[in-house]
């Protein structure tokens, strides 16, 4: 396990790391969960060993400091990782980012455009306010003392064992500054900092999520979407080949 510090109280981002070759792939979770959770399977696949993977857990969550006065934004977050990245000697690093985590790679990769030559995003919230069907509204219409005392535990009960198995490794108020900061987004916001961006992007969306709100702009502008068959919100999970072959490039 390793760590930065990354605010000015001395908390500290943590991740564990596979040694390979560069450019290292940086895997980036969602609300609530936690890299190598998510990715270590994935990394492990024969057609991406040997490639220098880092799994960092976002401030608030898994193995990551929780302090009491960080904001928790888009922003807060992105610049958390950066100084991971610094720590660990990162750079041009390919992102393999999920859900919040997809986000927070877009504006690191705004913010640090030295630090990423490629994103692959999967189902990575690219707009502010989304539908109060989403999980990071649902989280974020209640005041955060209301989250914290009440909500929390009736949120991990109806979300179900496997989200609720690293959601409850999230501290309270991370988790709810964290769903504000996403439902807020960036200035500006992240579907425009993407189809921006002057590096590979590619975009994996769920068959069973739906068509991808915007996918014509984000095509125009040199994105390549890709609709997994058999999968939902967690790509990495319903499809593994899939997902897999999209980070090597060879889907």
């Amino acid at each position: 396990m390793k760590q930065a510090v990354f605010d000015n109280e001395g908390s500290r981002i943590r991740w564990t790391e596979a040694p390979g070759a560069e450019p290292a792939r940086v895997y980036l979770h969602g609300l609530g969960s936690m890299s190598a959770v998510y990715h270590a399977h994935i990394a492990a696949r024969p057609e991406l060993a040997g490639r220098r993977s880092l799994f960092v857990d976002l401030p608030g969550h898994g193995i990551s400091d929780r302090p009491g006065g960080f904001g928790y934004t888009l922003e807060q977050h992105a610049d958390a990782v950066a100084a991971a990245l610094d720590e660990a000697g990162v750079r041009g690093a390919e992102f393999i980012a999920h859900s919040m985590g997809g986000a927070v790679a877009v504006v690191l990769a705004h913010r640090r455009p030295d630090l990423a030559s490629r994103l692959v995003l999967v189902e990575a919230n690219l707009d502010a306010f989304p539908p109060r069907t989403a999980a990071s509204s649902g989280i974020a219409a209640h005041g955060e003392d209301e989250f914290v005392e009440e909500q929390y535990a009736r949120v991990l009960e109806t979300v179900g064992p496997l989200w609720a198995a690293t959601m409850r490794l999230a501290d309270p108020r991370a988790l709810h500054r964290s769903a504000v900061g996403l439902r807020r987004g960036s200035d500006p916001v992240m579907r425009t900092l993407l189809e921006k961006l002057p590096v590979d992007r590619v975009y994996l969306q769920g068959e069973h999520s739906g068509e991808l709100a915007g996918r014509e702009g984000l095509e125009a502008a040199g994105v390549r979407v890709i609709t997994v068959p058999g999968a939902g919100h967690n790509v990495m999970f319903d499809n593994p080949d899939a997902f897999a072959a999209a980070v090597a490039g060879t889907d």
